[in-house]
């Protein structure tokens, strides 16, 4: 990224301002604003996020922030409250109480006298889900929003739940907020009121993930603040981007297809990063597309921001399979509409162990598989956070516990973008059964890399809502649908369906092995093809280099140290993962403040009893300047039996050398056809 220190406007900040809202509680905010502004009022840009802008996202907000203030914009960042150093308590995601603030939030903004009035919200992640959230709510000054990596689909489409599966990163971004939401405050910001607030968090705090396992299913609690149920509520323009190695790329294709407003679609190769950090590369000039979708809607200016293609998307091109890519080869193809007229979905029956070729006749024979546990040791996680390596790796040992399809050596390239279809006629042989579906390009020398993939548990077969058990040996036809990808196929390559029965630890296994029967001829794959011979569309439009204001200064005072271990003992017949996520110790040099951060992940199995499965997640986390220092432990265990899920937490807090702190937590839920 190159530094840009030399901007259109002189900028002045606001390290901390109170901001209060509608019950009298104060949300902590920094401010980037034009000089000028004192005088000549300019639009307001909020990004409201629970990951405290004092320290943990100071670099990030340095490189985007002073850079849209210093293109005429008034950027505020809030912390949620009960993060950072906002008053209150943070107990759930994207609650009622955390959109009402932001609408506070949002028209304080408005009045100040700097604003002219006109705002705007951007984000990735958290950031993005709630700057589309509080767009249905529809606040009066809200003019257009930018969002990164989100999600429209709280339920089947985040970190919790997919196709009815439990993931495991519904355990493991609990312990991230776990940790997050009992931080302390910054004493320098708030006085000696820190202790007090630091105590109010860890009282009313707990593991979150509690209240996740109390909803497996799609209910009221996953409905509200879903955008997917009335798209018709939001009313603004929308720029909407993510990457193919995140896990929320889907949700860009949706809101092209559901939203009735300006609306522009950017996927790219990278995981869960803006654009302009983006890795695998290649990043773009993202900031600079940011800063002319605001140009448009919040000053009026006609520059053009609606030309060319709704959507521009990132065709990867083939590569050997790896848990990291520095970049990904490909090119930008463009689409005027979406869903686009280029599209061409093409159907292929399922043969004995091949994709069969368009119109070939096709006999019915059952195919069973029985996956053992150990399918999904390879497959990586549900999003990419690209530290340590996360990418799926090579899916021939994956394959060989699930049941192959192959296509032949293709003659041509095939280009394929959007989402691919598996139809199944199955039976199984247990009331509760999964399926995870797998594509890969399987290279000429046999090496498999995954592309994309989808889970369904055969309960939720007919929705989510109310999932009903399998009728043991009575046949169904069931539809998967796969995350959506843009991949170019060589000619000599091959491309692969695997099926399998589990896919742990990506995802929770369900109670006992189940066996599945695919019946070929009446099961098939659609791909949505793209011909290649279809122009690229993309026009004019080329991304320029990504740019930023220079990153605050920070010293890294310990190394941080990472890992990815797979590892299985044939004595016992253990098999585990573990994750490590240590970021070291790093001074914020212009506030004197060291803070420490680790995290650790464990999920283990044994052989194929499959109530043996648990997971793990360890925080720590460290706050020092000079003799005041604060520390939080966090754990979470989850294990099960046939029946439930049995659920650990511990929460330790310590004040130098001393524990000021300590609780513990343990829930019994029983297992919803999960």
């Amino acid at each position: 990224m190159r530094a840009v220190s030399s901007l259109p406007y002189e900028i002045a900040e606001s390290e901390h301002v109170w901001i209060p809202v509608s019950d009298g509680t104060r949300l902590a905010a920094r401010i980037w604003r034009p000089v000028c502004s004192d005088d000549q009022p300019v639009p307001g840009i909020l990004e409201y996020i629970p990951y405290r802008k004092r320290d943990l996202t100071a670099g990030r907000d340095s490189i985007h922030h002073p850079y849209l203030a210093g293109h005429g914009y008034a950027c505020v960042r809030v912390d949620i409250r009960g993060t950072g150093e906002s008053e209150g308590v943070l107990v759930d995601e994207y609650l009622e109480q955390e959109q009402r603030d932001a609408e506070d939030v949002l028209e304080w903004i408005a009045n100040q006298p700097w604003c002219d009035g006109k705002t705007g919200m951007m984000g990735i992640s958290w950031g993005g889900f709630n700057s589309l959230q509080v767009a249905a709510r529809k606040p009066p000054s809200l003019r257009a929003i930018v969002i990164s990596s989100f999600t429209d689909d709280r339920y089947n489409d985040d970190f919790h739940y997919m196709g009815g599966c439990m993931l495991s990163d519904n355990l493991a971004e609990a312990g991230t907020m776990f940790a997050y939401s009992t931080l302390p405050p910054d004493p320098a910001l708030v006085g000696d009121r820190w202790r007090d607030m630091w105590a109010e968090r860890i009282e009313a705090v707990g593991p979150w993930v509690d209240e996740w396992l109390r909803h497996q299913r799609r209910d009221d609690y996953w409905r509200h603040a879903s955008v997917c149920e009335n798209y018709s509520d939001v009313q603004v323009p929308v720029l909407a981007s993510s990457g193919w190695a995140d896990g929320y790329s889907n949700a860009v294709t949706r809101l092209l297809a559901n939203l009735d407003v300006p609306r522009k679609g950017l996927i790219g190769p990278w995981s869960h990063r803006y654009p302009h950090l983006g890795e695998p590369g290649p990043a773009i000039g993202y900031l600079q597309e940011v800063v002319r979708w605001w140009d448009h809607w919040l000053k009026d200016a006609d520059n053009g921001v609606l030309d060319g293609p709704m959507l521009l998307a990132w065709m990867q091109d083939s590569v050997p399979p790896s848990t990291a890519y520095e970049d990904r080869p490909g090119r930008w193809v463009g689409e005027p509409h979406w869903p686009s007229p280029h599209i061409k979905p093409e159907k292929y029956c399922l043969a004995p162990h091949r994709i069969a070729r368009p119109g070939e006749e096709i006999p019915e024979r059952g195919l069973s598989v029985e996956s053992p546990l150990s399918v999904g040791q390879f497959a990586g996680k549900w999003a990419s956070y690209n530290a340590p390596p996360d990418l799926p790796y090579d899916q021939r040992e994956e394959d060989g516990g699930s049941l192959v399809f192959d296509t032949d050596e293709l003659t041509e390239p095939c280009e394929i973008l959007g989402a691919p279809v598996v139809h199944l006629d199955v039976c199984a042989d247990k009331p509760v059964a999964m399926v995870a579906a797998r594509l890969s390009d399987v290279a000429p020398d046999g090496r498999a890399t995954r592309v994309t993939y989808g889970l369904l548990n055969l309960t939720h077969r007919d929705g989510h809502d109310d999932p009903q058990p399998l009728e043991p040996g009575k046949r169904y036809h069931v539809e998967l649908t796969l995350n959506g990808m843009a991949q170019r196929f060589p000619k000599g390559h091959r491309i692969r369906l695997s099926l399998s029965t589990s896919y742990w630890p990506l995802a929770w296994p369900p109670p006992e092995a189940a066996t599945l029967t695919v019946f070929t001829g009446s099961s098939n794959l659609t791909l949505p093809v793209r011909p290649t011979n279809e122009a690229d569309e993309v026009g004019a439009h080329v991304f320029g280099e990504p740019e930023g204001a220079p990153p605050l200064p920070t010293t890294q005072v310990r190394p941080g140290r990472q890992k990815w271990q797979v590892s299985r003992d044939l004595v016992n017949y253990e098999q585990t993962l573990e994750i490590l996520k240590d970021s070291g110790t790093k001074r914020f040099d212009d506030i004197d403040l060291e803070v420490s951060r680790r995290a650790y992940e464990r999920y283990t199995s044994v052989a194929d009893d499959f109530a043996s499965p648990a997971g793990q997640t360890d925080w720590s986390m460290t706050f020092r300047r000079g003799d005041w220092e604060a520390r939080t432990d966090t754990k979470i265990l989850l294990t099960c039996t046939p029946e439930e899920f049995v659920l650990h937490a511990s929460l330790d807090g310590y004040e130098g050398p001393h524990r000021a702190f300590s609780r513990n937590w343990r829930y019994t839920f029983p297992r919803d056809h999960v």
